[in-house]
């Protein structure tokens, strides 16, 4: 664990293992014999949370094994969240007669005190969800023993509203949930918070460098945090004493190598609404929003669709009585094709998965005593 491809795939020839895709855009194959060992290397998982970007990578002491960008539903639930609030008071609205007193008006008195105040907004609860669905996926094809959290802490001081290292009071979005998503995270396996600061000091140990823009698809923006995460768990930064001196020093070795890279975020599928906001000619409103279309396929089937003699790959994303709307993974529409020339290739998992770009850099090792 990990064997090479030669022995994998005489597994695959001789009957010994099937082939298996996770939802994450891995291959690997399954045994289905007994294994003659079952001895594994220590594997980790670094992820490095954010507001609209988070990265995450698994790591061993030999080899890097997976590296994802993760493009956050934040904006989108927001929006959809204040859309829905919109239409909840429209509707209150139009119930109440203005024509009688005030007191007499339908309005609806609180029948119980719902404020409970530990409850996480749908935004950042979504982000932390996909965060913990990706872990979770990586834990059922690789032997995770520890998962390595990025703590965010950033404070500001009410009175100047600057930031300041200790006030008592969150300043970061990203802060919001950490608790939340630590907790669940345990139930994978044993967690470790590492802070920013001690983030960035280990990845220019490795010589990982890091891109400034953040909403760039590629391992630099946000992936290399989850390498140098993952990694604190075979590089420490540790004091020694000795006889006429003492400090500090890198001590363990880790290799960096190259590995599959993939672009993942949720598909912004609307959920299913009693009709569209806005009436259309005659005051008629249609259905809007849901995953089942006409045509055979959902929202979110991974397609493949051809046209005029050229093949096209991505998601169904709508349809017409005839056509059906195939989109990228940004869920910008490649073209309307035929229904009878679109194949299904994967079932909706509620993950849009692309492998955006592949390192190409060369193996870095680091040693130390």
């Amino acid at each position: 664990m990990p064997t090479k491809p030669s022995r994998a795939r005489r597994w695959l020839k001789e009957g010994k293992a099937v082939q298996k895709w996770s939802d994450v855009g891995v291959f690997y194959v399954q045994l289905t014999v007994e294994p003659s060992d079952t001895q594994t290397q220590e594997v980790a998982v670094g992820v490095d949370p954010g507001k609209h970007f988070s990265g995450v990578a698994v790591q061993s002491a030999k080899a890097t094994l997976f590296m994802a960008h993760l493009i956050l539903p934040f904006e989108t639930v927001k929006k959809r969240m204040e859309q829905r609030r919109t239409m909840r008071r429209t509707r209150r609205s139009r119930r109440i007669n203005r024509n009688v007193p005030f007191k007499f008006r339908n309005h609806r008195s609180s029948r119980f005190s719902n404020r409970k105040g530990h409850k996480l907004p749908p935004s950042i609860r979504a982000n932390r969800q996909l965060e913990l669905r990706v872990v979770r996926e990586l834990a059922v094809i690789f032997p995770i023993s520890t998962i390595v959290w990025e703590y965010v802490r950033a404070d500001v001081d009410l009175t100047s509203g600057r930031r300041t290292a200790r006030s008592g009071r969150g300043f970061s979005p990203v802060m919001v949930g950490q608790r939340w998503a630590i907790q669940q995270m345990e139930e994978i396996a044993p967690v470790v918070q590492l802070q920013g600061w001690k983030t960035a000091n280990l990845r220019r140990e490795l010589g990982l460098s890091k891109s400034g823009n953040k909403g760039e698809a590629t391992p630099e923006s946000h992936a290399v945090d989850g390498i140098a995460l993952a990694s604190s768990q075979f590089v420490r930064y540790e004091s020694f004493h000795g006889t006429n001196v003492r400090g500090h020093r890198w001590k363990g070795s880790v290799c960096i190598t190259p590995a599959p890279f993939r672009v993942i975020r949720r598909p912004p599928i609307c959920r299913r609404q009693l009709h569209l906001l806005q009436p259309a000619q005659g005051g008629k409103r249609r259905k809007y929003g849901g995953t089942v279309n006409r045509n055979g396929f959902r929202k979110g089937d991974f397609v493949r669709a051809s046209r005029a003699g050229r093949q096209y790959w991505g998601w169904v994303s709508g349809d017409t009585a005839r056509q059906v709307s195939v989109s990228d993974i940004n869920w910008k529409r490649l073209g309307q094709f035929s229904a009878s020339k679109v194949q299904l290739l994967a079932p909706n998992t509620n993950l849009l998965v692309s492998g955006a770009s592949n390192p190409t850099r060369p193996a870095l090792c680091s040693s130390r005593a």
